[in-house]
Order: structure tokens, then C-alpha cells, then sequence
């Protein structure tokens, strides 16, 4: 390691050893902008729920209110265990808020718009504060940047959890790639598919990658598989060499963790709740309208084929990310926890 890279190190690693000063001041800064988002929309009569009631705006208020309380009582007189758990709790709040953000940004990536920015931007904010209550809730337990652990792969059970999430993408992947190539799945050719896609309104990038044979959504689903073995092996951990500048240094916890978590809770709840309904709609309890396919057999049967899909991965990406947390954690650390 060179001059320079032993600088920029230290830099680095003062920087970071200071995150739990900073951690609760940059909540409360988050938590005052947050309350004032759900303020103006409840006032203005913005819905922040697709196109619903806009009285979801004061229940963020109310969240950001909590967190602003919590977070500024942390920076007046330290993290209390009584505010720990009230942390905690805004923060499942608000990871709950920012449920099915992934799936706006996939939106946002392939097709030509959100439904509603303002339900965006509060899923967007939501996120941001998730992330900043956990760090608050954890700012009593300075990291031990000078006893990082070995790269490690996680236990057996938890790789056999990677290869069901993995395993559960190979019939969505081939579905998609057959309509990519033309083919015909479920009654619906490849020529329909991207008919109906340009229908619906999707993106001059989507629609370009499909008649290049390349769905994007198969793309992403091969970009969350390796993210998922990342999560589980050694080299999840550490910079490859191809990398400037980076190659052989240890990968930031919050590069993986931020979208494994990300994912996981919007996947695993959207595909786990799927399943139910397709439950219900396979033994007729409910209707399922069949979209742009032929027959509603068809359309249930790509339903099966997606929810699976999404549900088993989204909890297999809760279990490898659980793993990568525990693993890469300071070896101070994870004494306490293992003992």
C-alpha cells in the first residue's frame, strides 16, 4: 500500500469513527424534513398513497415527529435504552413507509413514469430515514475499524438459502427470455409481449433491450443473484482486482446491505402476499382479471411463476443479508454477540 493509501485510510477511518456523533444529528435534520414533506401534503391534499387519501400526510408527520423527539433526545442526553426502542420502532415505521420503493425504481429505470412522484419521493425519503434511525439506534457501539475480521463465507444452511433464492429465478428467467427471443409461453408470443409492453407504456430502453433479445427484467434478476452470492461468500467482502484504486480493500458494509435490504422488503412481502392471492384466485375465491394474455389460466400461471419467484428469493436475501451483517461486523463485536 502506498503513501497516498495509507492517507487516504486514516482519513477514512477517522471519518467513520466519528459516524456516531453525526448519526443522530443527521437524523433529526431528516426528521424535521420529513415531518414538513407529510405537512405540505396533507395540506395541499397530495395523496401519498397511489391515488388515495391524503390523510396518509399526517401519519408522516406523526412519524416524522417521533423520530425528530427520539433522534434529538439522543443528541441532548445520550442513547437511553428507552430511546433505543423508540428508534427501533420509527424505524420499522418507516421501513414499512418505504415498502415497494424498488419496485418505482425499476419503473423509473424501464418505463416512462411513476404514478405519483410525491408517493415516490416519500418512499425515497422513508428509506433515507430508515437507514439513519438504525445508525442512531446502533451509536453507542463504535465500530473497531482496527479489528476487522477475515473474509468469510456464511454457514451451509445459509448457502442452501442462496441456492433456493437463485434456483427460484430460473423459471422467471427463462419465461422472460423466451418471450425475448421471440418465442411463445402461456399463449402469448414474444411479438405480443413487447406489443403490449409498448402499450403500457414502457421505456425506448426496455423496449430496445427486448428486441435485442435481452429483457431487462431477466437482466436485473441475474444482478440480484449475484448480489445475493455476495452476500454469502468471501468475495462479497472485498474489492475485485480490476477495480482501480479499490482492489483488495474491504467492501463498505452499507454497499451490499443498502439494497439486500432494499430489495428484500419489497420483494419478500410483494412475492409472500402474491402468493396468497394467486391462492385464492386458483381456487376461485377471487377473480383475477388475465391482462394481456389470451386466457386467465395463462395469466395465473405467469403469476405463480413471478410471486414465486419474488417471495423465495426476497427471503433468501433476508437470510444471506442477516448472515453478511453478522459476519462483517468488528470483532468486538461479534464477541458479544456469539457469546
Amino acid at each position: 500500500m502506498t503513501s497516498d493509501e495509507r492517507t487516504m485510510d486514516a482519513l477514512w477511518s477517522a471519518w467513520w469513527q466519528r459516524w456516531p456523533r453525526w448519526a443522530a444529528r443527521a437524523t433529526v435534520l431528516w426528521a424535521v424534513i420529513y415531518a414538513g414533506f407529510g405537512l405540505v401534503c396533507a395540506l395541499s391534499g397530495t395523496p401519498l398513497l397511489g391515488h388515495g387519501s391524503s390523510r396518509f400526510g399526517w401519519v408522516v408527520v406523526a412519524v416524522g415527529v417521533l423520530a425528530a423527539l427520539a433522534s434529538g433526545a439522543v443528541v441532548l442526553y445520550g442513547l437511553r435504552p428507552v430511546l433505543r426502542g423508540l428508534l427501533r420502532v420509527v424505524c420499522a415505521l418507516a421501513g414499512v413507509t418505504a415498502f415497494s420503493l424498488l419496485m418505482d425504481v425499476i419503473t423509473l429505470m424501464f418505463g416512462q413514469g411513476v404514478d405519483s412522484r410525491a408517493s415516490t419521493a416519500n418512499k425515497v425519503l422513508a428509506a433515507v430515514g430508515a437507514v439513519l434511525l438504525a445508525a442512531t439506534a446502533q451509536s453507542d457501539r463504535r465500530p473497531a475499524g482496527t479489528a476487522v475480521r477475515a473474509p468469510s463465507a456464511a454457514p451451509r444452511l445459509i448457502q442452501r438459502a442462496a441456492w433456493a433464492g437463485t434456483l427460484a429465478f430460473v423459471p422467471y428467467a427463462a419465461m422472460k427470455l423466451v418471450w425475448a427471443f421471440g418465442g411463445t409461453f402461456a399463449g402469448i408470443t414474444g411479438e405480443e409481449m413487447l406489443a403490449a409492453s409498448e402499450r403500457n407504456g414502457a421505456s425506448k430502453i426496455f423496449l430496445t433491450l427486448e428486441s435485442w433479445g435481452l429483457d431487462p427484467t431477466a437482466l436485473l434478476a441475474v444482478l440480484g443473484v449475484l448480489l445475493l452470492w455476495g452476500l454469502v461468500r468471501p468475495w462479497g467482502q472485498v474489492f475485485p482486482r480490476w477495480t482501480p484504486f479499490l482492489r483488495g480493500r474491504r467492501v463498505p458494509r452499507w454497499l451490499p446491505l443498502a439494497p439486500a435490504l432494499l430489495g428484500a422488503a419489497t420483494l419478500a412481502p410483494y412475492g409472500v402476499v402474491g402468493i396468497g392471492y394467486l391462492a385464492l384466485a386458483t381456487s376461485g375465491a377471487v377473480t383475477m382479471r388475465r391482462g394481456d394474455f389470451h386466457s386467465w389460466g395463462d395469466a395465473v400461471l405467469v403469476g405463480w411463476i413471478g410471486m414465486v419467484a419474488f417471495a423465495v428469493y426476497g427471503i433468501a436475501l433476508i437470510i444471506a443479508a442477516r448472515s453478511y451483517w453478522l459476519r462483517t461486523r468488528p470483532a468486538c463485536q461479534m464477541t458479544a454477540v456469539t457469546e
